[in-house]
């Protein structure tokens, strides 16, 4: 057994952590003053800044305690709390966490009221002499169609029906030869078709009509209801043997997690699945029922005879599954990107080979994001001799409150039920981090049955649905599964979801995996209940 302990607040007694207490001296090395006025307070008197040239040394006696706690899966680091920001949010965590939605904004009511004699067209022409920064600010946060359809208009050449109404684009032939829309501000474009306040009608000529972004096939289907999801080849990916993307489709319009129904997010994960198992299947030559989409039971056996394969010793090409979800865009005015780069509800998946040309050594295979968490499982039983997931789901069920307040609620866990756990990590690496996991040693979704998927399916909804009411627009969702082959006994399907705040953009310390938090995880999730997006 080795004598070093993984770097992980989880143990088989609990969590742990660390609790700093700082109280120091700092030589002042300081030679010069630089005393100047401020301003004045209400009474005329001057303030001024002499506090901040003490004239010795600074004693710091009781700063204000710090939490440190090392992350459940020590390659993510540790996440610091400060007792003083903390302690805002203990009262009442409900309505202390959250962000407050985006205030409207219209240029067409500012142009109306500051020039009252201006008709439709004058305003377009206004519009089209705006600063390109201006443009990219009001094409992100207007909230008025009229500001939208002019800039959707300037960026790009559309075809009108007789009602002025966009039916298409206007196609000029590219450097290869082919027909290319018109787009003259690549960028502009984007950030406006991103807008759920740029009218459906724009949205599906622009950007949602198969084909309108490219040529990428559509090779899958959830045609049910108001339900309608297509899945798209992206045969020139970053990932080794294509990715798929599970979108919305343009008669399913769905730009806000707010709408998303059951049937939506089974759709969505209907087609992860069934790619899955499918390619996976004809790779160990099993036979595949004819007919799209399969049905439950269909998807049911096909897993089951695939399983059976890799029981019986069957070595898969492919090494593990990925799976990931970037819900919400935005840019900022400077151009830069800050989250995403599609528009809609969508999904990208895709499996990673177990083996490609190159270094050969045993064990040393192309990477995959759940390796990193068997590495974590490994050392875990190693050093413990228990199942780091087991004691991490118990230490989630016998959780104590950071502060180690009794009075107060130090329940971590959102949503529950016979096969999943929806809840907040310890050490959370967003702030508003949530985590999703089997109850039982499910490691990846061939080891998953049918009311296991339909689980963690209703369960990624409540929590995408829930992170939305308190405010999040930008959230990512990603997968850490087990090998297919290989993976630690133990290790389970994980799935954490990571909004992107707009206090908390990442800098040099979350470079470094120190994540600053604001709040205590057991406040953050009884705001979360509080906010619970149930159907």
């Amino acid at each position: 057994m080795s004598t070093e302990y993984p770097r992980t607040c989880v143990s088989p007694r609990g969590f742990t952590f660390f609790i700093h207490q700082p109280a120091y001296t700092v030589r002042n090395l300081r030679v010069n003053e630089a005393v100047r006025p401020l301003g004045v307070d209400e009474n005329g008197r001057t303030v001024d800044n002499r506090v901040n040239f003490p004239a010795g040394d600074v004693r710091v006696d009781e700063a204000a305690a710090v939490y440190e706690i090392p992350n459940p899966l020590p390659f993510r680091g540790a996440t610091y709390i400060s007792a003083d920001w903390a302690a805002r949010h203990v009262d009442d965590p409900a309505a202390t966490i959250g962000l407050a939605p985006p205030p409207a904004a219209s240029m067409h009511d500012f142009l109306t009221a500051a020039a009252p004699g201006a008709d439709a067209q004058q305003r377009r022409e206004l519009f089209a002499r705006l600063p390109e920064p201006v443009l990219l600010a009001l094409a992100a946060t207007s909230t008025d169609p009229r500001d939208l359809t002019a800039i959707a208009e300037h960026c790009c050449r559309l075809v009108h029906d007789e009602k002025g109404r966009p039916v298409g684009f206007l196609f000029r032939p590219g450097a290869d030869g082919r027909p290319r829309p018109e787009i003259s501000h690549h960028m502009l474009f984007e950030v406006v078709v991103n807008n759920p306040h740029l009218p459906d009608d724009y949205k599906e000529v622009m950007v949602l009509r198969p084909g309108a972004q490219g040529g990428s096939e559509i090779v899958g289907e959830i045609p049910t209801g108001d339900t309608h999801v297509f899945e798209y080849l992206r045969r020139n990916s970053y990932i080794p043997w294509g990715h798929y993307a599970a979108n919305m489709a343009n008669d399913a319009i769905r730009y806000d997690v707010a709408g998303l129904s059951a049937a939506d997010i089974s759709g969505l994960r209907h087609l992860y699945y069934q790619r899955t198992f499918v390619r996976l299947a004809a790779a160990a030559g099993i036979d595949i029922p004819a007919g799209a989409p399969l049905t439950p039971a269909q998807l049911e056996d096909l897993r089951l005879a695939v399983t059976e394969a890799l029981d019986n010793g069957w070595q898969p090409p492919f090494a593990a599954t990925l799976w990931g979800w970037n819900y919400g865009f935005d840019c900022a005015a400077s151009a830069y990107r800050l989250h995403a780069s599609h528009q809609m509800i969508h999904q990208q998946f895709a499996l990673l080979p177990a083996k490609a040309e190159g270094d050969t050594r045993p064990g040393f295979a192309p990477y995959g994001c759940g390796d990193l968490v068997a590495e974590v499982v490994r050392a875990y039983a190693d050093r413990h001799g228990s199942d780091f997931f087991d004691d991490y789901l118990a230490a989630i069920r016998a959780n104590r409150r950071l502060d180690g307040r009794t009075d107060l609620d130090a329940d971590l866990v959102i949503h529950e039920d016979q096969h999943v756990i929806l809840f907040v990590p310890k050490a959370q690496t967003s702030q508003w981090e949530l985590q999703l996991m089997p109850v039982a040693p499910v490691g990846h979704i061939l080891e998953a049955d049918t009311a296991t998927r339909a689980a963690l399916d209703r369960a990624m909804r409540v929590a995408l649905r829930t992170l939305r009411a308190l405010g999040a627009r930008m959230i990512t969702s990603i997968e850490f599964p087990k090998r297919l082959v290989g993976g630690p006994d133990g290790q389970r399907l994980l799935y954490s979801f990571l909004p992107k705040l707009p206090y908390a953009p990442g800098a040099f310390s979350e470079a470094e995996h120190r994540w600053i938090n604001s709040h205590f995880p057991e406040d953050f999730a009884r705001a979360c209940r509080a906010h619970l997006a149930g159907d």
